[in-house]
């Protein structure tokens, strides 16, 4: 009997040290007064962004189906995105945006819808967020049909994406969005960041066409993000480094300045590019620059001034230039997400003969909504 007292006196000693070393662990990770958990709640938001205009073109003319000369115009709608992007939790996140792309006629087929607007896939991505790990808030991992690291980044300065691409996209050096993995990481203290992918490089209108991919990187710094007067200057560098096939090099360094302030938004690029289109072509550097301002008149008001010139081979003296200038009225709105604008411009561009393309001359009322 006094053998069993003994034995049921240490159980109970032994299970009173687990319990109370269990309150001592439980207390251990308490979470500290004021801690808010990550909210981990599935959710999701639709969006939509539209650009359309009205345009007529000055030069070139174009025969009409009696024979004469007309200045052509047209009303058109140049994008038409609808924005599905959600989170599955805090570390988890996706977008779904289809397009609009005027479908055409290839291969000598016939299509009963052939030049409607159709929709296409533009971005398709998951992201997985490294704020948690890297205690950086903005980095990421994505995988799927996303933002290639340069484009989309310069149109979040440059507000006018919707009078047309920016001049290293309308000359066809690369695109706003490609198939691939890339990652995003913020520097601390806001100073700057940097964007890179590994993409098919076919860009999201194309499929892949061979085993070959493109490295894609951005990096931006900010010089001096304390400093009032400053904090609007980015420096940023980017590059491409990609094949058409083995040995045939597609290649593309950028070095841009931007600057942002109350009055005035500012910026100057400059391209170099390195193309071989197949062994049996010859390998043509070309380069281009582009120069543009948007100086703000106050109440919703703002100008547009641009400047493109593209060499299209370093070694023939021949370029094409571009200048827009315009006025445009940015509505009020109280929402980060939602802008509404209207824009009237003037486009010529301007050929040396060499090129053998003719001059254009555009006047055209532009419009975007968006929320």
């Amino acid at each position: 009997m006094r053998s069993t007292r003994t034995t049921l006196r240490t159980l109970a000693t032994g299970l009173a040290a687990v319990l109370l070393s269990t309150s001592r662990l439980r207390a251990q990770v308490t979470p500290a007064a004021g801690y808010t958990p990550p909210d981990d709640t599935p959710s999701y938001k639709i969006g939509a962004v539209i650009y359309t205009d009205y345009t007529w073109t000055d030069e070139p003319q174009i025969t009409d189906v009696d024979g004469n000369q007309v200045d052509p115009s047209s009303f058109n709608v140049t994008r038409a995105y609808i924005n599905v992007t959600g989170n599955i939790n805090h570390l988890v996140a996706f977008r779904i945006t289809p397009d609009i792309t005027r479908q055409t006629l290839t291969g000598g087929g016939t299509l009963s819808d052939n030049e409607s607007m159709v929709f296409r896939l533009k971005y398709a991505f998951g992201q997985f967020n490294l704020d948690d790990s890297w205690k950086s808030k903005g980095s990421w991992v994505r995988l799927g049909a996303q933002q290639t690291p340069y484009l989309d980044w310069l149109e979040q300065i440059y507000r006018y994406r919707f009078q047309g691409t920016m001049g290293l996209e309308r000359e066809g050096y690369f695109s706003s969005s490609d198939f691939g993995l890339s990652t995003h990481y913020n520097f601390p203290g806001n100073y700057g960041d940097v964007h890179g992918g590994y993409y098919n490089g076919e860009t999201y209108a194309r499929a892949e066409a061979n085993d070959q991919k493109g490295i894609q990187i951005r990096a931006t710094l900010r010089p001096a993000p304390m400093v009032a007067s400053l904090k609007g200057l980015r420096l940023s560098a980017f590059y491409i480094d990609d094949h058409y096939a083995k040995d045939d090099p597609r290649k593309r360094v950028v070095f841009t300045l931007t600057y942002e302030q109350k009055w005035v938004t500012f910026g100057a690029e400059h391209l170099d590019a390195t193309d071989q289109v197949n062994a049996a072509a010859p390998r043509i550097e070309s380069s281009e620059w582009s120069v543009w301002a948007t100086p703000k008149l106050g109440k919703g008001w703002e100008l547009l001034l641009r400047h493109d010139a593209t060499t299209p081979n370093d070694d023939v003296d021949a370029d094409r230039t571009r200048n827009i200038g315009g006025v445009a009225y940015w509505f009020k709105t109280t929402a980060p997400n939602a802008q509404a604008s209207l824009l009237l411009d003037y486009e010529h561009v301007s050929n040396d003969e060499t090129l053998a393309r003719p001059d254009e001359t555009r006047y055209a009322l532009h419009a975007l909504f968006a929320f």
